[in-house]
């Protein structure tokens, strides 16, 4: 340019800074940072393609399928939970959390292009059939998944209600794929369930983290101690293939049963996916322990209540590893019917652990299993001998052994059933201190 004169410098943030004068007045240009300018080889690229595909694809493709086809790859090729979402896409987001929807009643992602069921909801077609936490789904009915988006198979998967779609499913253990028939319903999810499992013992059930449930845990933390009439003497929170929802839902469980302190945050590179949880003051049964049950399909909204109770020392996790489903996702308008679901942060527990491919490790491992009684003969004992010295409480009447027909849910179940020993062994071990203090406190 003539009567330019420029001097370069370069600054700490990669812009080349120019100074110098125009006709004798000071000038300054800067220029971007060449890393941080688009990479015009690669667009260049980008249009070849498009314009190759326009030309010489076996049938005519109009341009908004190819850009739209364009937007689907570069979100599913980041991770398996962003995506672009069409308005159908916006309507099933909102059924998923309101708890009615249409179709089979699985949680899936996608793994090896293949999709993976991350857990199956409680009292659903699936879960009914056998569909088991951990399947992945190679075929539904004559088509393979192979090459399929997660939302393609999650329509085919949607379908009238009374309709067969049969699941092709590879499952650890099975050495050749398994066949399931599942029949579609309209999928109505009970977020949380309660009952006494043993006298002064509660049993809470997780199936889904919706906008309610924190709501409704709390309301079956009053019923439960309205049925027994005192303070519990223990409770047990199953989120067992629990595979996440509302992250508020799941910080509003988390508060019930903490007094103060961090629930969970999330760090992204924008400030509004910078965000902090914490407690407030009031909590529910400050005295009673907590067992928290977890396995491989309890994943995002479980996963970070499991994590607050475990690093606040609330409440002991038993299970087995969770599903490390750590990152959250925004879901970001494009116009008034389309936008983009894309992750923007990670969950972190309060310590400052990362959930993201990790999990909750429980404090106390114990997997699945079934029990048989060896000892199923009747043994002999002192009441039954001729003239035996009769007892003072002796029950002449009573029965040995025990009609298998009424075992209880946690005799069926190990995991429940383990949980229910840890508590009833910190009961006695609290009532013997409390014994012990006593004794001090009147000598």
């Amino acid at each position: 340019m003539p009567g330019l004169a420029l001097a370069q410098d370069q600054n700490s943030g990669g812009e080349q800074v120019y100074e110098g004068s125009i006709n004798g007045q000071p000038v300054e240009v800067t220029l971007p940072d060449p890393e941080k300018q688009l990479p015009l080889e690669d667009l260049r690229k980008f249009t070849e393609v498009f314009a190759r595909i326009k030309d010489a694809y076996v049938e005519e493709v109009d341009d908004q399928q190819l850009l739209e086809s364009a937007i689907k790859g570069m979100l599913s090729d980041l991770d398996p939970h962003s995506t672009y979402l069409a308005p159908k896409d916006y309507e099933e987001l909102e059924e998923s959390t309101s708890g009615e929807f249409g179709g089979l009643g699985i949680e899936v992602g996608m793994e090896n292009g293949f999709v993976k069921v991350i857990a199956p909801i409680d009292d659903t077609p699936a879960q009914k059939a056998g569909v088991q936490a951990g399947d992945l789904i190679i075929k539904l009915d004559e088509k393979p998944v192979k090459g399929m988006t997660l939302e393609e198979a999650v329509s085919l998967m949607r379908g009238k209600p009374g309709t067969i779609l049969t699941l092709t499913i590879m499952r650890d253990g099975e050495s050749a794929p398994i066949e399931i028939d599942v029949e579609r319903d309209i999928i109505k999810v009970t977020s949380v369930k309660s009952r006494m499992i043993e006298n002064g013992y509660g049993y809470i059930r997780i199936t889904q983290f919706q906008a309610e449930t924190g709501s409704q845990f709390r309301t079956a933390l009053e019923s439960l101690e309205e049925e027994y009439g005192n303070i519990l003497d223990g409770l047990i929170i199953d989120l067992r293939n629990n595979p996440g929802g509302v992250l508020q839902a799941a910080v509003e469980t988390a508060d019930a049963l903490l007094d103060q302190g961090l629930i969970v945050y999330t760090e992204g590179r924008i400030q509004s996916s910078r965000l902090r949880f914490s407690a407030t003051s009031g909590e529910f049964m400050p005295d009673t322990p907590v067992v928290v049950l977890i396995n491989g399909g309890s994943a995002s909204a479980s996963e970070i209540l499991a994590g607050a109770l475990q690093d606040h020392e609330r409440a002991v996790i038993m299970g087995t590893q969770s599903f490390g489903k750590g990152s959250v996702q925004t879901v970001i308008p494009l116009d008034e019917t389309h936008a983009i679901k894309m992750t923007t942060a990670r969950y972190y527990t309060p310590d400052g652990r990362s959930i993201q491919a990790t999990g909750i490790k429980p404090d106390i491992e114990v997997r699945p299993a079934e029990l048989t009684e060896l000892d199923s003969q009747p043994f002999f004992t002192e009441a039954d001998l001729s003239g035996h010295l009769e007892g003072q409480n002796e029950n002449k009447d009573s029965k040995s052994g025990k009609d298998k027909s009424s075992a209880s849910p946690a005799e069926r179940d190990y995991q429940l059933r383990s949980a229910l020993n840890l508590l009833k062994g910190l009961h006695i071990l609290d009532k013997s201190g409390a014994s012990a203090k006593g004794q001090e406190s009147s000598q």
